[in-house]
């Protein structure tokens, strides 16, 4: 059985990678998406300024609901929320901050430079995450950082071919 603060530092480290992961390929999904539809600018940087806020507040409470469910089935008792409230708060803030990473562009840019330069950026973003955080933790860099591009990659190309299809 693993050991409670080991139990902790994991979780902490599932709610980074989770909100930097997701935050990435939502957003830049999302934003594409809705760019390739053809939207003028300031919509696109609106709709992808609601999808973070929006999302990262859910998340953040997903996470600290979730874990003290969790606790609770565990142990068999009520647990205090506090345990999971740190969890929440970096799902929080690793989803907000990232969700910059691919709408940014689009405050900079015209669409049609800022569509590339945010797909591009949230993929570098998404193998430098699965990079580093397999060198911290002593897994297998390079097939880590792969995996981290390819599958949030496939998620990336589903909502940009939404939008192309709808368009």
């Amino acid at each position: 059985m693993m050991k409670n603060s080991k139990r902790t530092d994991a979780n902490y480290v599932r709610n980074f990678i989770f909100g930097v992961e997701d935050s990435l390929v939502s957003t830049v999904g999302m934003v594409s998406g809705i760019a390739v539809a053809g939207v003028p600018r300031e919509t696109i940087f609106l709709s992808g300024m609601v999808l973070i806020v929006v999302e990262a507040l859910s998340m953040g409470v997903g996470s600290v609901l979730s874990e003290t469910a969790t606790q609770e089935f565990i142990y068999k008792r009520p647990k205090a929320i506090e345990f999971s409230k740190v969890g929440g708060v970096i799902m929080f803030f690793s989803y907000f901050i990232a969700g910059f990473i691919p709408l940014l562009p689009y405050t900079f840019f015209e669409i049609t430079r800022a569509f590339p330069i945010s797909i591009f950026a949230s993929f570098i973003a998404l193998f430098a995450l699965g990079f580093f955080s397999a060198r911290r933790f002593k897994a297998p860099v390079f097939k880590s950082a792969l995996r981290m591009f390819v599958l949030g990659g496939l998620a990336i190309t589903a909502g940009i071919l939404v939008g192309m299809l709808i368009r």
